[in-house]
């Protein structure tokens, strides 16, 4: 298949264009853009500065990928904005490239969902699998493992984490991290429990799905922090060969800004 370039679409001749690429009318490819094969680019769609695009992703009208970070210390920096592949980008999603103050670069995983009016901000590291509802606004410096569910109408906050498999409920104001498999929701965020669903989706048995819920209902319920009930090892011993809690409590460790707080009632 050979490369489709509407008459009224605008490629750069130094753009890097895969086999199959559809680019439809009134798009505009900078120079430094790399597209991967079978990549579909609708209309109106606009990739710049240093971006480099996977294979099979869809961009419908109105995306804006690669575009300078919103943020006063950028200076024009050859920074990157680097997408995998299988994506579909709804209309109006904006993503923007990194800044010299992390790894210079955005990155996106593969074979997520991002409807309309998301936004993906400078330095964001963004995983695989995803669903992204209307209008999710990422702040910049956010990291979001794989798996992970966002309601529409949802801000996340800066330095901001959101574990695997973590579901956010609409509307939804993130300004602490989210642990794995666990379900947030509220302004602001709370914890309200265990996403079983999406374990289940992803082959976990029953018993470790039981313990996974047990184990979060007992920290719930204690005095202590989340950071100081996974620091206690006496709490943690019934839990131990619980892969799943192992893997929040590293998360809980290794958060900087914090663990949002249980809901109350």
């Amino acid at each position: 298949m050979s490369v489709e370039i509407d008459k009224l679409a605008s490629v750069h001749p130094e753009a890097k264009l895969g086999v199959g690429v559809k680019v439809g009318p009134f798009c505009m490819v900078g120079p430094h853009v790399q597209i991967g094969d079978g990549t579909i680019l609708s209309s109106h769609v606009v990739l710049e500065g240093h971006t480099t695009i996977g294979k099979n992703n869809k961009f419908l009208q109105f995306c804006s990928i690669g575009a300078p970070p919103q943020d006063s210390s950028y200076k024009g920096e050859p920074t990157e904005t680097i997408i995998g592949d299988g994506n579909t980008f709804r209309e109006y999603v904006s993503v923007h490239r990194g800044t010299t103050k992390q790894d210079n670069k955005t990155v996106i995983g593969n074979n997520s969902l991002y409807m309309a009016y998301c936004h993906i901000a400078h330095d964001c590291n963004v995983g695989s699998n995803l669903t992204f509802a209307n209008s999710v606004q990422l702040a910049g410096h956010v990291n979001i493992g794989d798996r992970v569910i966002i309601g529409g109408n949802t801000g996340v906050s800066q330095f901001v984490s959101l574990g695997k498999g973590a579901y956010i409920g609409g509307g939804t104001s993130i300004d602490r991290d989210i642990p794995n498999f666990c379900t947030a929701y509220g302004n602001r965020v709370r914890l309200k429990g265990i996403n079983i669903i999406g374990l289940k989706r992803q082959g976990f048995d029953k018993q470790i799905i039981s313990e996974v819920v047990d184990f979060y209902r007992t920290m719930e319920s204690s005095a202590l922090s989340p950071r100081a009930f996974v620091e206690h090892q006496e709490l943690m011993t019934e839990f131990s060969n619980n892969p799943v809690v192992k893997d929040i409590a590293s998360f809980i460790r290794k958060s900087e800004i914090g663990v949002a707080p249980f809901m109350i009632g």
